[in-house]
């Protein structure tokens, strides 16, 4: 009987700077664009981040929406109103090396088959923008949505994804790049009763469109950054994701992690079921879509009615709450990834997005421990898993020993 070695292999574990928006102050930032991502490298050092995901954004005066109308704000920490050129790079990357701390990816989270022609041409621009600064950044990858077209059906969307996304994945290709797709359905992007708004939120949406992308040649470009907050606002669990993904056999598909949680509200998912509060929610006045953009924000209570963010380990310990998928089960999440998914892990993301609203403090001192615990808290669940892992499924089998009991299993009711 051969022995086998522990050796657990953990993930790189790391922060979406849209935690804190506006580390360096616009008067500093704005005529020294890259200070914010030099200062923000030195803060992700500070709280014990691996890895950084870096968020471009279009800079205030650029958007398209108005910041009362978001559930999460952005950030435009790598500011790309000028081109991102091999000067700028090289002092980043001085910055990379003097903190130890990675860039993982670039993210630019924004509806890329947005309806109006003019809006998706400068979303458009814009992503490509992130693509040529990736690459000078040495980035593997960059992380945002697809979309949807409010205009159209989902059905209807994936001509719109043919049309339109395919030829962004080409561009990636001709990079070395990989476009990791968060999954969020984003809800409140509409006033309508449309809960889907990102046709890529789940599994067999996934598959779908890859199968399309492969049909193209870029199948190797289009990965899901998955992200377990969006599988408990939809009544999912992780496990059997992942399963449904291996079962299908696309298990390679997940390339990255966000560690955000959900919380679902009893009180509020009684009330209005998973899809959400449907009426009266403040958008609409004399039964038309308010103009008032501060009314907008409140299409978001499809989600926020049923379901609270959680920044990882804000949330109480509920085992009831895992076994009912209204909370996130952080170790099993991180188990089920190892035992189901293909993933080298050791290069893998795990990504703390910040969007619990109680402790998002926008003042450095105060995030500062806030960070700290959470990075800590999501490191120590995947060595955990880690270590789970390596012992029951390396360690044991090699010596003939059996795993105990039964553990957590996918698609049971």
């Amino acid at each position: 009987m051969s022995k086998v070695d522990f050796e657990p292999k953990h993930m790189k574990v790391g922060v979406l700077t849209a935690a804190l928006q506006e580390l360096t102050p616009r008067d500093r930032r704005d005529p020294d664009p890259d200070l914010a991502v030099e200062e923000w490298l030195a803060f992700a050092a500070e709280v014990g981040a691996d890895v950084l995901q870096l968020s471009a954004a279009f800079h205030p005066d650029e958007a398209d929406i108005p910041p009362e109308a978001m559930l999460d704000p952005v950030a435009n920490t790598l500011d790309l109103r000028e081109r991102f050129d091999p000067d700028r790079a090289s002092r980043v990357l001085a910055a990379v090396k003097q903190t130890g701390v990675e860039i993982a990816d670039v993210a630019f989270f924004d509806n890329m088959l947005h309806g109006d022609a003019s809006v998706r041409r400068k979303k458009m621009d814009f992503m490509l923008r992130v693509f040529d600064a990736a690459v000078l950044l040495g980035c593997p990858a960059i992380c945002g949505f697809v979309g949807k077209n409010a205009d159209r059906t989902i059905e209807e969307n994936l001509v719109d994804f043919e049309d339109a996304f395919v030829p962004l994945l080409q561009e990636a290709k001709a990079r070395g790049l990989v476009y990791r797709v968060e999954q969020c359905p984003m809800p409140g992007w509409t006033t309508d009763d449309s809960f889907y708004n990102n046709i890529a939120y789940t599994p067999a949406s996934w598959i779908a469109l890859h199968r399309i992308c492969d049909r193209h040649g870029v199948g190797d470009q289009f990965r899901i950054h998955y992200d377990p907050s969006h599988a408990i606002l939809m009544g999912q669990d992780t496990r059997s994701i992942f399963q449904y993904l291996k079962d299908e056999g696309c298990a390679f598909l997940i390339d990255g992690f966000h560690v955000k949680g959900q919380v679902i509200d009893p009180k509020g998912l009684s009330g209005w079921g998973y899809g959400g509060q449907t009426m009266g929610r403040g958008d609409h006045v004399e039964g038309r879509p308010s103009e008032n953009p501060a009314d907008l924000g409140n299409a978001w209570k499809k989600q926020t009615t049923i379901c609270e963010h959680e920044l990882p380990g804000t949330a109480r310990h509920d085992p009831l709450a895992y076994l009912t998928n209204r909370s996130v089960d952080w170790l099993d999440h991180q188990l089920a990834a190892r035992e189901l998914l293909e993933i080298e892990f050791e290069s893998a993301p795990l990504i703390v997005e910040h969007e619990y609203g109680p402790a998002r403090a926008q003042d450095k001192d105060l995030l500062s421990p806030i960070l700290k615990g959470s990075i800590e808290f999501t490191r120590k669940i995947d060595e955990a898993a880690a270590a789970m892992y390596s012992l029951q499924h390396e360690v044991l089998p090699s010596q003939g020993i059996p795993i105990q009991g039964v553990g957590r299993q996918p698609y049971r009711s």
